[in-house]
């Protein structure tokens, strides 16, 4: 783990995941790039090949510093996306760096036919929703935008949506407890998730936001591990399950949406 993480993690293996979520009837896995590894993707690369083609992979990368040649590895093993964190991360505390390190990622994944995952705060991706909108990439807004404190209606709402509204940009319906008073909060409260499916049926994707990393103001560094959130897979699940109400579009949501994003078969 790098030096200047936010937090420590506790273990959580790839066994305790498929344990939890295979009886639910769930079989296939996007593992994205953790933070606390930095640029180096060696625990996400062993798991996607530990799925056997059952996953895909969102990874870090120096886009400076890192060749197509060096891409190509990590395609074979289920990669197709690449993560700009602006808010689990010491650079994402400044701000200024957006333009740079999303314009070259974006780049980088426009040449290799991948997409960029952008994790940061709501007002963040308004105030670059013009950068965000020029990707020559797939882009995916985590997280609900990490909305919490804005409501659809607002200003900073109807950018949000305006901005998913664009054939290119999807949104991953995922952790609504990042966007809740409740830290274990499993469905949605602010009235995000109907204005999303709403605008975007067909680039909403779900995702379980396992293992569901400590709240966001406990990240202040340190090397003494923290738990992780006490949630129940299936409730989370269920949560998601319950908010959309519609089955054929939960059905959309969680199978043919993320297999057009992650290239699944089938």
């Amino acid at each position: 783990m790098v030096a200047n993480r936010l937090y420590t993690p506790g273990t959580a293996g790839l066994e305790t995941l498929e344990g939890a979520a295979g009886p639910l009837g769930v079989g296939r896995f996007v593992v994205v790039q953790p933070s606390f590894y930095g640029t180096d993707n060696t625990v996400t690369l062993a798991a996607l090949r530990a799925l056997q083609g059952r996953g895909r992979g969102v990874a870090v990368i120096d886009p400076a510093r890192t060749g197509d040649a060096a891409l190509l590895p990590m395609h074979e093993v289920g990669v197709c996306g690449l993560r700009v964190n602006l808010y689990s991360t010491l650079a994402g505390l400044d701000v200024r760096k957006l333009d740079r390190m999303f314009g070259e990622t974006a780049a980088v994944a426009a040449r290799v036919g991948w997409h960029v995952e952008v994790l940061a705060a709501l007002p963040l991706l308004v105030e670059h929703a013009g950068l965000l909108a020029g990707s020559p990439a797939p882009v995916v807004i985590d997280h609900f935008g990490l909305s919490q404190g804005f409501a659809p209606e607002s200003r900073e709402g109807e950018a949000l949506l305006g901005l998913v509204a664009r054939e290119h940009v999807w949104v991953k319906l995922s952790a609504p407890y990042r966007v809740s008073d409740d830290p274990l909060a499993v469905r949605e409260d602010g009235g995000w998730m109907a204005a999303l499916l709403r605008v975007a049926p067909g680039r909403c994707v779900w995702g379980s936001d396992w293992p569901h990393t400590p709240p966001h103001e406990l990240q202040t560094g340190g090397g003494i591990p923290l738990p992780y959130r006490a949630l129940d897979y299936g409730d989370v699940l269920r949560g998601f399950l319950d908010s959309a109400g519609d089955a054929a579009l939960a059905e959309r949501v969680l199978v043919g949406n993320p297999g057009r994003l992650y290239g699944f078969p089938g």
